[in-house]
């Protein structure tokens, strides 16, 4: 408990526990001397009175007047104290007795004096001895009174003890007041002894804390001498020291923190003109690369001699690389900016696996790898597209950067999520690139940038889209023993799928299907009217939105309305889509094309419930598409 005080307590302590110890040892001391010397004074009292009684009734006794001796005995029974007197012969029986004489002791005739008490009371016994007279001496020498004479009688004298008693309980009461003077006063040194010792160290206790709570102008008055005061100006020397040295930091933190405040402005700058950069540039790119693909898509489906087809493939692979690396640029710029909005939604994994693998198959078995996946019951709540994008593009990585060997998509429930992870034995990743690779434009083995190898901004997007749909991304890999790229997202109950409703339409046919076309680059709505002739469609196009409503006053209503999303007379595609709804009265079915990456257009037609395709246009996915739009009544799907 001791450790627990304060310097106060201690220097209280120690002024008083040696005072209040020595003050109680002399005060019993003196106390019980001056007991002792006052008892021993009042036995003395006592046996000389019982020899003055002694002497006095020798005479009495001897001739055995028992009315002189009731005389002597009644005088000297008003000596103060005295209880009762008793005169006995030799044989003890009694010749005389005054007052009261306890019973608690015998009555006995005695050769010698003592004395005994009892309770209150004192006795005391002397011997009655005759006179001698030597002869042999003079006349008018003193007179003995001998023991070698035949003794006369005996003496009990009982002496109160109360007086005895008041005076030393008197002198205990002062003892004990004297202990409690000095007590009180040790206790009032003490305090002001530890005043001046114990305050200069509180003031500089309390000083200390309120420089450590920051208050660091704070200063320690000087008092005393000694330790004291080099103990106060020790604590003022130091907070000068910490006031200064705080002074200095807060002054580098500030430069420092406004150079990182220019610094991050100026990254921030340049991430806006990066992806500025990126939308503009893929926006006036995807123009005409989207016409180029359509144009090459048509030109695909004809009849070439085996040179002119060769030609014809070789175009469209190098249009597909430049389009691949739109797509990827577009998905940069459109996670950047926030333009991207995922549909959560429970989603069955398997359907997802089955495309992967149909998709990664022929390509594996051309690098002489072999694809495999585990087949997977679960479901989980993500964005089927997003998430297939997510797995299509680490497969892709895997197979690029394997040799020999094989890829395996499995999963794994992880408590409430599962975990799907693409494997491969390939040439794994140092631990200090595990986390370069998730940055644009890295490609570890391709210094060369060759385009065989991949552009270095797939897991680029797979770090962002799992961010975005709130999925753990995972990385386990060693160099020359593979790597195992994980994704885990939460797992939900499955759900029974929608039944579509029949359709009379061949599957895959566009025959005499009616599609209007709005665009107002010409490029492109050229090629993509071709393609839709190509493919048997029933196309009316226009440039202008006025120009399309001339060319269908009179005629049917069209089955689905591709356009634009920014045409010219200020207006959009969304407006326009409106206008003819309410010209021909029902819900048209129409699809919007932008080259805009902005989260603008993607936001109004999700809101609208109108499906958004970006430029440059895969014919495969506005024919897959078509196709679904044709076989329901409404359409909600947003690329």
């Amino acid at each position: 408990m001791m450790q627990s005080w304060g310097i106060r307590a201690r220097v209280i302590l120690v002024a008083v526990v040696p005072a209040i110890v020595l003050a109680i040892f002399m005060t019993a001391y003196y106390t019980h001397s001056r007991i002792t010397d006052l008892e021993e004074a009042y036995r003395d009292r006592g046996r000389a009175f019982a020899r003055q009684i002694a002497a006095a009734t020798e005479y009495a006794v001897f001739s055995s007047n028992r009315e002189d001796l009731r005389r002597l005995l009644d005088s000297a029974r008003a000596e103060e104290g005295v209880r009762g007197i008793f005169i006995s012969d030799t044989s003890g029986r009694e010749l005389a007795r005054s007052g009261v004489i306890t019973s608690e002791l015998p009555l006995r005739s005695v050769g010698r004096s003592y004395d005994e008490g009892v309770n209150q009371t004192l006795r005391f016994y002397e011997p009655i001895l005759p006179t001698r007279l030597d002869v042999d001496l003079l006349a008018f020498d003193d007179v003995q009174q001998g023991s070698t004479t035949q003794q006369l009688g005996t003496v009990i004298l009982d002496l109160s003890r109360t007086r005895l008693d008041e005076q030393r309980d008197t002198l205990m009461w002062t003892g004990l007041s004297a202990l409690m003077l000095v007590l009180a006063g040790s206790v009032l040194l003490a305090i002001r002894m530890s005043q001046g010792v114990s305050q200069p160290i509180r003031n500089v206790a309390e000083a200390v804390g309120r420089i450590g709570a920051g208050r660091l102008l704070e200063r320690v008055e000087v008092r005393g001498g000694g330790s004291l005061k080099r103990l106060a100006v020790g604590v003022n020397d130091m907070a000068e020291r910490l006031q200064g040295a705080h002074e200095d930091m807060a002054r580098r933190i500030a430069e420092a923190t406004a150079e990182l405040r220019a610094r991050k402005e100026e990254a921030e700058r340049a991430d806006v003109a990066k992806s500025r950069f990126l939308a503009a540039a893929s926006h006036d790119l995807r123009q005409p690369m989207h016409a180029l693909g359509l144009f090459i898509a048509e030109l695909s489906e004809k009849e070439h001699p085996p040179a002119t087809h060769r030609l014809v493939r070789q175009i469209a692979a190098s249009a597909e690389a430049m389009e691949n690396l739109l797509d990827s640029l577009l998905d940069i710029s459109r996670l950047d900016a926030g333009a991207l909005q995922p549909n959560i939604q429970p989603t069955p994994v398997q359907p997802i696996l089955d495309r992967i693998a149909n998709d990664f198959h022929i390509w594996a078995e051309e690098r002489h790898l072999r694809l495999r996946v585990r087949r997977c019951h679960h479901w989980i709540a993500t964005d089927p597209l997003l998430f297939e994008r997510i797995l299509s593009n680490l497969v892709s990585n895997a197979i690029r950067y394997t040799d020999h060997g094989s890829i395996l998509i499995a999963c794994r429930p992880d408590g409430d999520a599962l975990r799907i992870e693409v494997r491969d034995n390939g040439r794994g990743i140092e631990p200090d690139a595990q986390e370069l690779i998730f940055q644009e434009f890295v490609q570890l083995d391709n210094p060369e940038r060759a385009r065989s190898k991949g552009l270095g901004l797939g897991l680029a997007i797979v770090r962002r889209l799992t961010q975005l749909l709130d999925h753990r991304l995972s990385l386990r890999s060693a160099p020359g023993r593979g790597s195992v790229f994980g994704v885990s997202a939460r797992r939900v109950a499955p759900e029974t799928p929608p039944t579509l409703p029949p359709t009379d339409r061949q599957p895959g046919s566009l025959q005499d299907v009616q599609i209007a076309i709005l665009d107002d680059d010409p490029l492109a709505l050229e090629s993509l009217n071709s393609l839709l002739c190509s493919w048997g469609c029933q196309v009316t196009s226009a440039a202008m939105p006025s120009a399309l409503i001339d060319a269908l006053a009179g005629r049917p209503a069209p089955d689905i309305l591709i356009t634009d999303y920014r045409l010219q007379e200020h207006v959009t595609g969304l407006d326009v889509i409106t206008s003819l709804r309410h010209a021909f009265g029902y819900q048209l079915r129409a699809i919007l094309i932008s080259g805009d990456t902005a989260s603008d257009p993607l936001d109004r037609a999700r809101i609208a419930g109108i499906p958004l395709l970006h430029k440059p246009v895969r014919p495969a996915k506005l024919r897959a598409l078509v196709q679904r739009m044709l076989a329901s009544d409404t359409a909600d799907t947003t690329d």
